[in-house]
């Protein structure tokens, strides 16, 4: 097997380390992260799929035709088998993922419709007709899942437009058959500070100061990607609602596609006065022309109280922010535009008439640099004033007004709340140009550009002269940094307060002192299902597919821990939280690996899912910042976890391997390393009767 070397960041050490990796490695991390699971377990999905083959196979046989099948991204072949099962006389599955076209080939055998059902591995826009192509003739029948929370995100019009121009016959039944998108006017200071940065309010001893954003910051249209979420999980006291919901656009499957932009403009009565700031968007889709089978993403307040929402991960619903927010008035309609191109939509909100030629409108591209370095997540972050109010009061304790100051974080703010405090001299490390760039903005908006001295480099290339040859005498930090997936990644803090050493005087104060890993063991309600193996689906042995999840994620990154955002996965605690380690900042990094064997054990019944690890950090003695857990919120146990961050996941065997599964389990065993010359934190849980 050829061996490639691969360069790669470390997150928490913020060294390049080569590895060296099998040609399979890529295959390897794309099945072991993907949604595959998820979608097998999604039987709603499966069930609607199932029932519009049927009646489509039904409706060719009707009118005395063969059932040609072209399938498009046809993963295990499940549809395709469904397709044969209904009477198909013979289908074209087409998968570009070589791994899982070998896959469904396995799959297709085991299942005895190798005869009936032809695997081609290619895109479907390279998939050739005729006597010497892939397809002997043009399919009569489209089957397709290319679909996306956006719906047409992973490419889905321009595969539709191909295939009906090369590879299907004019009139062809199409499953689904269409696909309608919509959408709903909200205002919602929460959503919205998840796309701007609010004024920031700090009470200094001159009185009261305001951080305001850079005006580029203002008129910025914000990120080009949607914000995809889980919806379900937000409660209706966090929006207000402006319009009732409308249809904002269709796509008719059966019929010839196009991939040009196109936008799509529908007229709204507002019901409520408010600032237009988010459009939440979502999409059904409907299985049969007549539209009796339908599969919805519809959130709850859409659908009937009684209605059981089937939950699902790899469709959620869409955030879109508006440029700018709007205000709006109860009864005085206004024009909402949908523009889309061949993979993402937009939105703009106009209060005239809809302007001709509006197709041209480009998608958002962020202006300001913040959106390109600060995540959603992280404008929420920053906007909470509660989590600000704690490092206010924790640098009031540690800052005198000879503090040399220096900050180390990713575009964080702590060197203006330095400096509004008293600090005498405030300098801010900014690892990347991005970073740099827009830290001059907000100081510049603030005039703070010849107060806080920003400096481009990596701790290790810090110099006394960058310093103005002072030593440090305060180092703060939140800690943040855009590379950073898992929590304890952003003990790169500790690297770079060590490499910064000979810069540091004697009695430095770190800010955190400390920081903390904790862990507890839960029961998630849905999300244990993407880790799940499916076995058989509407009666077809996937087990194949099983088999090659399981060995991807042995390859070589065996049984990490995922990071996965738990305010939108809902989860209870079984067992109290438990601190496994404390690593101290005053401190530079240790030279040995930190290991802990523990017993937690279990408090609640239920199901063992996982455990949850995340990271708290001592500002300085009382004052604590938590990116995990922010409270167990009932006696059911269901648990409060901070929206600004993702937690740790490490799912236990019995969730990925149910056969090894304990009955009733009263603790958990676990051992977890961590290791300072990587800053890989390692772990393993066993299940004790």
């Amino acid at each position: 097997m050829m061996k490639v070397f691969c360069g790669r960041a470390n997150p928490t050490t913020g060294a390049v380390e080569w590895m060296e990796e099998g040609e399979d490695y890529d295959y390897h991390q794309e099945i072991a992260r993907s949604c595959y699971a998820d979608m097998l377990n999604d039987k709603d999905r499966n069930q609607k799929y199932y029932q519009g083959i049927r009646a489509a196979v039904g409706r060719v046989k009707e009118r005395g035709q063969r059932a040609i099948v072209l399938d498009i991204g046809t993963g295990t072949g499940l549809l395709s088998m469904m397709a044969v099962t209904a009477g198909a006389d013979f289908c074209y599955a087409v998968e570009v993922f070589k791994p899982m076209a070998e896959t469904a080939g396995k799959i297709v055998e085991k299942n005895g419709f190798s005869n009936k059902i032809k695997i081609i591995n290619k895109h479907s826009t390279e998939v050739t007709v005729g006597p010497d192509g892939d397809m002997e003739s043009r399919a009569n029948i489209l089957i397709t899942e290319l679909f996306d929370t956006e719906l047409i995100g992973e490419g889905a019009l321009p595969s539709y437009e191909h295939a009906h121009r090369y590879l299907v016959q004019e009139g062809c039944e199409a499953v689904p058959h269409r696909a309608t998108v919509y959408a709903q006017l909200v205002e919602s200071k929460r959503m919205w500070s998840w796309n701007k940065l609010f004024p920031i309010h700090v009470q200094a001893e001159g009185g009261k100061k305001v951080i305001v954003s850079p005006p580029e910051m203002e008129n910025c249209p914000g990120a080009p990607s949607v914000y995809d979420i889980q919806l379900n999980q937000v409660p209706l006291s966090d929006f207000v609602a402006l319009s009732e919901v409308v249809t904002m656009f269709s796509v008719d499957f059966s019929k010839q596609v196009s991939r040009a932009p196109s936008c799509h403009t529908m007229q709204l009565e507002p019901i409520e006065s408010g600032k237009a700031q988010v459009v939440l968007s979502w999409w059904d889709i409907d299985m049969d022309p007549a539209g009796s089978i339908k599969c919805t993403m519809a959130p709850y307040w859409v659908q009937p109280a009684s209605e059981d929402i089937p939950w699902r991960d790899h469709w959620m619903q869409c955030v879109y922010f508006l440029p700018h927010e709007d205000p709006i008035v109860q009864g005085q309609s206004v024009n909402l535009t949908a523009f889309h191109d061949d993979y993402s939509v937009w939105y703009k909100l106009q209060k005239g008439r809809a302007e001709e030629g509006d197709v041209a409108v480009e998608s958002p591209v962020c202006r300001c640099q913040a959106h390109m370095l600060w995540n959603r997540p992280r404008f929420g972050e920053l906007n909470d004033q509660n989590r600000t109010s704690l490092y206010l009061e924790a640098l009031q304790k540690v800052l005198k007004p000879n503090s040399i100051c220096l900050s180390v974080s990713d575009g964080s703010l702590l060197p203006v709340l330095a400096h509004h405090l008293g600090a005498e001299e405030v300098f801010t490390l900014e690892t990347s140009s991005v970073s740099h760039s827009l830290m001059q903005k907000i100081f510049k908006a603030n005039h703070l550009e010849n107060k806080i001295k920003i400096i481009e480099k990596n701790p290790e290339s810090l110099t006394s002269s960058d310093l103005g040859d002072k030593k440090v005498s305060v180092l703060i930090g939140e800690p943040f940094f855009s590379t950073s997936l898992l929590p304890w990644h952003n003990l790169y803090f500790w690297y770079a307060r060590t490499a910064l050493a000979p810069h540091l005087t004697s009695d430095i104060k770190v800010l955190p002192e400390s920081a903390s890993l904790h862990l507890m063991v839960v029961e998630f309600k849905d999300l244990w299902r993407i880790r799940s193996p499916c076995g058989s689906c509407e009666g077809f042995d996937v087990s194949t597919m099983d088999e090659m999840i399981k060995n991807s994620l042995d390859f070589r990154e065996s049984r990490e821990a995922e990071p996965h955002p738990l305010w939108e996965y809902p989860c209870k605690s079984l067992s109290d939280p438990e601190e496994v380690f404390t690593f101290d900042f005053q401190q530079t990094v240790l030279e040995h690996t930190l290991r802990k064997e523990g017993l937690v054990n279990l408090t609640r019944t239920g199901k063992t899912h996982g455990a949850v690890l995340w990271m708290e950090y001592q500002l300085v003695p009382g004052l604590c910042i938590s990116t995990g857990l922010v409270q167990v919120a009932d006696e059911k146990g269901y648990c409060q976890w901070t929206p600004h961050c993702k937690q740790a996941v490490y799912f236990f065997r019995s969730v990925t391997e149910p056969e090894s599964l304990i009955d009733n389990p009263s603790a958990v065993a676990y051992t977890v390393s961590f290791n300072p010359k990587t800053g890989n934190v390692s772990m393993d849980f066993t299940l004790l009767n």
